[in-house]
């Protein structure tokens, strides 16, 4: 597979094996060598066949497998949703177990549903809880002190019935973006729910330990809160469990309650799910007739479900608990990249009846061929232990088929056996797609040329290669174009580029929701899980359009949605429209001058090092500088404390706010942590960011108070100027623009992911 700059210093930074001083003891050719010769140990005559599939770029594997295989960790799983019981033991242990789950670099789901509601009465204490939502603070705290792997902190996914007496706190526990930030939350939407919307009717808030009814609410209030929040920032999303658990291919196990962070894959308690890509991109060929090569797509999926079956059995799982499960289960989620990329080269516009019907034809085709080859394999290993005759009693399988005789493959399921409890599942592509150098799952294109940011400052301009290729042969292509196409954000408005490009080229944002939504409905009818597809909006979408999303989503069969309003979230600052604009106008940011008096407070607090006494002063728009002190200690120690000092105080004076600056200074470790006042402080810069936090809150407390603004209304509220770039707007890793898709923010350049 050839290999471009871009994939590779992604894979050099996240998936090339190294010694314990960081050099590079792998290329690409020794990643698939490792990873083929681990996945293939107790099958050893498919070691070639599984190293000309990877090295292809048919197939990927997901993160954790193609870094993990054949090292110590041998974690191959990206995703697992662990139980919470209502007692305190099951809840801490699920904070335990979330730990080293994170720790091995996968993501965790839960259901708080379990949870009794706040000030219920618990009766071995004569006390009260403290409800799902104190704990689910808890649960975001415990990951904020673990990192993914070494590579990314850890991603959750919390989901609460929308029949829960708390539903109202929890629609609304993200309305300020600086909480709970290492969670996705999904309300998890009842039939009998969405029967009380459409029939303007009450429905009974149930309390999880005895079952009595707490209240009633208006349907329609709940549903309308839920879309006023998801129009706000995009949460929370919408999770149709009665719709999940119909295609529950193990009822005799348990109802699902959760799905992973992405919300791709609806897990029962204790499950995980290892999950692969097809690159669909690669299944083009201009000279056969409809250009697509069926033949090829067929080996590859048949080649890719019995790869992923085995990475089960090498899979070393962090919990006893999980690996009997998963055993048991043999759930695998193949998946498909690279969409839009063949609907470009087909010249098949994303928003078109044609692309949808596409888009049933081909994931009816992988999920048919992936149970086909799922019974093969059945009859020579043996079927999923928990298997029970047919997995598809409940309809799974009794699907309106345009190519293929479902009633006749269930029959052959019931009488042969399957492999695998479930075979298909559309997750985020991510760091993957950017190395097969495609698109991204099922999404369209976010832009067809973007910012680079690389290591001298300057700044590249990246063309999407078959877009490159179309204006090359048309005679259209110069960099100056390119750069409008970039600042424009599409090709809609830009009178050089010929209609019928425009027409097939289109982006995110060309795409309104209801086609989003079409083509998410259209890959579920046939994927066994569930898709992971962000429905995105403008900026401009009322309140009524997000409501017609949702609408339309359950209308339709998705088993849940995510919804995105452009612009809505503090950390997505690099617009469409202005990219090439405010990356390069960034340079002429300058921090406001200092004036010569200041008020200020000073904070005492125990380090490792000693006591810190951090000086923080403010001016009439907030916090303005930072001074650290630290007894008689100097060097390198007290150079560091200066530097960090110096920084938070160009960033403050340069109007980032402050908690950008606490999320990126808290949590940071050395080796002398150090208790204070109950809290653990984990360094100085820790200390520095609990110092800005206790400012930041006495802040808000005095604007309370007194009903006056500490910091101007007008400079709260107000838009960037041309040329300003919030910092939390770019790539942690590389500086680059940064894109929220597939339920996450991701970069473009380097691959980092925030989930």
């Amino acid at each position: 597979m050839f290999i471009s700059e871009n994939a590779l210093k992604v894979l050099e930074k996240r998936y090339f094996k190294k010694d314990s001083q960081g050099n590079l003891l792998e290329d690409w050719s020794g990643l698939i060598e490792r990873v083929a010769s681990d996945i293939s140990a107790e099958k050893p005559e498919m070691k070639d066949k599984y190293v000309a599939l990877l090295d292809s770029g048919h197939f990927l594997p997901n993160s954790p497998t193609l870094m993990n295989a054949g090292n110590d960790l041998q974690q191959l799983s990206a995703c697992f949703v662990l139980p919470i019981e209502d007692s305190m033991d099951s809840i801490f242990t699920a904070v335990k177990n979330a730990a080293l789950i994170h720790k091995s670099g996968g993501g965790t789901g839960f259901s708080f549903s379990r949870l009794r509601e706040a000030n219920a009465r618990v009766r071995s204490t004569n006390g009260v809880s403290s409800g799902p939502l104190s704990f689910l603070k808890v649960f975001n705290s415990a990951t904020d002190a673990v990192k993914q792997g070494g590579t990314r902190r850890g991603a959750n996914m919390a989901i609460l019935r929308v029949d829960h007496p708390q539903i109202m706190e929890f629609i609304t526990a993200k309305e300020n973006t600086s909480e709970l930030t290492n969670f996705n939350l999904s309300v998890g939407i009842t039939e009998e729910f969405m029967r009380a919307v459409y029939q303007d009717e009450t429905y009974n808030l149930v309390s999880p330990t005895n079952k009595e009814i707490i209240d009633s609410l208006k349907a329609r209030d709940v549903f309308t809160l839920i879309v006023e929040m998801a129009h706000k920032n995009g949460e929370p999303g919408i999770i149709f469990l009665d719709r999940i658990n119909k295609f529950n291919p193990t009822p005799h196990l348990g109802d699902i309650e959760s799905t992973n962070p992405c919300g791709e894959q609806p897990l029962l308690p204790n499950e995980a799910c290892n999950l692969g890509s097809i690159n669909l991109c690669g299944m083009f060929n201009e000279k056969l007739s409809d250009k697509i090569d069926w033949d090829l797509l067929k080996q590859v999926v048949r080649d890719s479900v019995e790869f992923l079956d085995d990475v089960i059995n090498r899979s070393n799982f962090p919990l006893k608990e999980i690996n009997e499960m998963v055993k048991g289960n043999r759930k695998i989620g193949l998946g498909i990249m690279g969409w839009a990329d063949l609907l470009y080269k087909l010249e098949i516009p994303y928003n078109s009846e044609q692309a949808v019907e596409l888009a049933e034809k081909i994931m009816e085709f992988i999920d048919y061929f992936a149970k086909a080859k799922s019974v093969e394999l059945a009859e020579k290993y043996g079927s999923f232990p928990n298997f029970k005759g047919s997995i598809y009693e409940s309809g799974s399988l009794l699907r309106d088929g345009k190519q293929f005789d479902w009633k006749e493959m269930n029959q052959i399921i019931t009488e042969k056996g399957i492999r695998n409890a479930t075979h298909t599942t559309i997750a985020p592509t991510g760091t993957i797609s950017m190395i097969a150098e495609t698109s991204s799952g099922i999404e369209p294109q976010f832009s067809l040329v973007y910012v680079k940011n690389v290591m001298d400052g300057d700044k590249l301009l990246y063309v999407n290669p078959i877009f490159e290729k179309v204006m090359k042969e048309a005679s259209l292509y110069s960099k100056s174009l390119m750069e409008k196409v970039a600042e424009a954000g599409s090709l809609n408005k830009l009178d050089e580029i010929p209609e019928k490009v425009k027409k097939v080229f289109v982006t995110s944002h060309d795409i309104t929701p209801e086609w989003h939504i079409k083509m998410q409905s259209a890959f579920q009818k046939y994927t066994d899980n569930a898709v992971s597809k962000t429905i995105n909006f403008s900026k401009e979408a009322s309140k009524e359009d997000i409501r017609m999303g949702f609408e339309l989503a359950y209308q339709s069969g998705c088993k849940g949605v995510t919804v995105y309003r452009d612009g809505i979230r503090e950390n997505q600052v690099l617009n469409v429209g202005k990219t090439v604009k405010t990356v390069k106008e960034t340079e002429k940011i300058a921090p406001r001058n200092r004036p010569q008096f200041l008020e200020g407070v000073t904070q005492r607090i125990e380090t490792g090092c000693g006591h810190l006494y951090v000086t923080i002063n403010s001016d009439e728009r907030g916090a303005f500088e930072v001074f650290t002190q630290m007894g008689k200690v100097g060097g390198c120690a007290s150079a560091q404390l200066e530097a960090i000092a110096r920084l938070s105080s160009l960033a403050l004076r340069s109007s980032v706010k402050v908690e950008s600056l606490i999320e990126q200074l808290k949590g940071i470790r050395c080796p002398s942590p150090m208790w204070n006042k109950g809290k653990l402080v984990t360094s100085c810069a820790d200390a520095v960011s609990i110092a800005l936090k206790n400012f930041h809150e006495m802040e808000k407390k005095e604007k309370k108070e007194k009903k006056t603004s500490v910091i101007s209304d007008e400079s709260e509220s107000e838009e960037p100027s041309t040329g300003e770039i919030k910092m939390s707007g770019t790539c942690p890793d590389c500086g680059s623009a940064i894109e929220f898709s597939e339920g996450c923010m991701k970069c473009l350049s380097c691959g980092w992911s925030k989930c």
